[in-house]
C-alpha cells in the first residue's frame, strides 16, 4: 500500500472540513492526519477515502462518513487507556482511531467474512493491539467487560440492555437510536447508581443493527 504526498494533501483538506463542521479536538484530528484512510477502501476507490461522505464496502456495510466518526469518538471523550467495545467493526478505520488515540480497543463484527478480511488488514498495518472478535453485537463482549465506553457504528431499534450491563459505573454509551424515520445519536452515562443520563446529538444515518451472526 503506498501513502502519497497527494494522499496526505487529501488528508489535511478532510481535517479543514472537519474543523469548519465543528471538530476541534486536536488529537482526533491528528488521527485523520496520521491514519491513511485510503488504505481501508479498494484501491480503485481511494480518492472517495478523503470525501466527507459514507462509502459502499463487503458485506452490504459502509465505511462511515469521516464527520461522523469524529462527532462519535467527540462523544466518547477517550482517555489513553480507556477500554472501549466498538460494535460493528467494517474497515476497521473507526478501531483505528480509537487505538490511536490510546485507548484498548475491541471491536465485534456479525459478519464472518468481513470480520476475517478485517483482522487480518489490521495486522498488515500495524494496528496490531486492536482485539477483533466475531459475533453478535447486541450480546457486547461480556468476557472482556466491563467496558469505560462502548460505542455502536449502526441505527438502533432499541437499547441493548447487555451493552448497558458490561459498562462501568461512569461509563459511556454512544449510540445511534432508530425513532421513525429518523436515527438520533444518543450518549447515554450509566451514573454510579446505575441510572441512565441520556443526551441527544443530533439526526445522522447509518446501516441498521441488526441481531444474530452471518457466517
Amino acid at each position: 500500500m503506498i501513502d502519497t504526498y497527494r494522499h496526505k494533501g487529501l488528508r489535511v483538506k478532510l481535517v479543514e472540513t472537519l474543523r469548519t463542521k465543528g471538530i476541534t479536538n486536536e488529537a482526533i484530528l491528528k488521527a485523520f492526519i496520521e491514519i491513511p484512510r485510503h488504505y481501508f477502501l479498494d484501491k480503485a476507490f481511494s480518492d472517495w477515502a478523503y470525501r466527507d461522505v459514507a462509502f459502499p464496502i463487503d458485506s452490504d456495510q459502509t465505511i462511515s462518513q469521516p464527520y461522523t466518526v469524529a462527532f462519535q469518538t467527540t462523544l466518547l471523550d477517550v482517555h489513553k487507556g480507556d477500554k472501549i467495545l466498538e460494535i460493528g467493526t467494517g474497515s476497521g478505520f473507526q478501531a483505528c482511531v480509537l487505538s490511536y488515540l490510546g485507548a484498548k480497543t475491541y471491536t465485534i463484527e456479525r459478519q464472518k467474512a468481513l470480520h476475517d478480511k478485517t483482522e487480518k488488514f489490521l495486522h498488515s498495518i500495524g494496528f496490531d493491539k486492536i482485539r477483533t472478535l466475531f459475533g453478535d453485537g447486541y450480546l457486547g463482549a461480556p468476557r472482556y467487560a466491563p467496558y469505560d465506553k462502548i460505542l455502536v457504528t449502526a441505527g438502533a431499534m432499541d437499547i441493548p440492555s447487555a451493552l448497558i450491563d458490561q459498562l462501568k459505573p461512569g461509563g459511556i454509551l454512544v449510540i445511534p437510536h432508530t425513532e421513525g424515520d429518523s436515527q438520533m445519536m444518543k450518549r447515554i452515562v450509566k451514573q454510579a447508581d446505575s441510572t441512565l443520563k441520556t443526551e441527544l446529538h443530533g439526526e445522522f444515518r447509518f446501516v441498521p443493527f441488526l441481531q444474530g451472526v452471518n457466517r
